[in-house]
């Protein structure tokens, strides 16, 4: 299993940290280590002093498949979820200005927030999914799939080109505006539409 991440596909994320906007997809991975068990709080690792949350809308692979045609992607997934991208930002910045890749920053044990899953079939459009994320019960970052740059069967035949997809792996396909620092005792709370995703505490 493996999760596949896919960086700057909001256009206003992109300006909130003054990113280039990319002409394809950004891909990183994060290993399954990297997934936060459930019920377990998220715990601030000690080389961090600035972890962001980024909210992201999760699909999951249900068939084994490689080189993908976007118009055979819808058949690839049956499952909608919602999870985090925790991000050291303090060290993502050092390594980015060093040229070096994000993995530290990224893909740490516990980085990964996996909520539950929605059948896609209870989901009217795919790219008109609207989530968003709280805090302390105050709404941090709401989004819609109709604003990601490549929509999920794009994301889906463009990854399938460097990697074989195969059951259970997970694709995070981008976060809205909106990141923001964590601290200890925050209570996160992801959503799509009013249905409640995941509630995690911060410690």
């Amino acid at each position: 299993m493996k999760l596949i991440c896919i960086g700057r596909n909001y256009t206003e994320h992109i300006k909130e940290l003054e990113n280039e906007r990319p002409k394809d997809p950004v891909v990183f991975l994060k290993p399954d280590t990297s997934i936060l068990l459930k019920k377990q709080p998220f715990f601030i690792p000690d080389f961090s002093d600035d972890v962001h949350y980024e909210v992201e809308v999760l699909v999951k692979i249900n068939r084994v498949g490689k080189h993908i045609d976007r118009k055979f992607a819808h058949k690839y997934y049956n499952d909608i979820g919602l999870g985090i991208d925790f991000t050291a930002r303090d060290l993502q910045s050092q390594l980015k200005a060093k040229g070096l890749p994000w993995e530290k920053a990224k893909s740490f044990d516990g980085a990964a927030v996996i909520g539950h899953w929605i059948p896609k079939k209870e989901i009217k459009d795919v790219n008109k999914i609207q989530f968003s994320l709280k805090k302390n019960d105050e709404i941090v970052q709401n989004g819609n799939s109709s604003h990601m740059l490549w929509k999920i069967d794009e994301l889906i035949e463009y990854v399938s080109k460097y990697f074989t997809l195969k059951i259970g792996d997970i694709i995070f396909t981008g976060t809205p505006a909106g990141v923001g620092k964590v601290i200890a005792n925050d209570k996160l709370k992801g959503f799509i539409e009013d249905k409640e995703m995941f509630s995690i505490t911060v410690k």
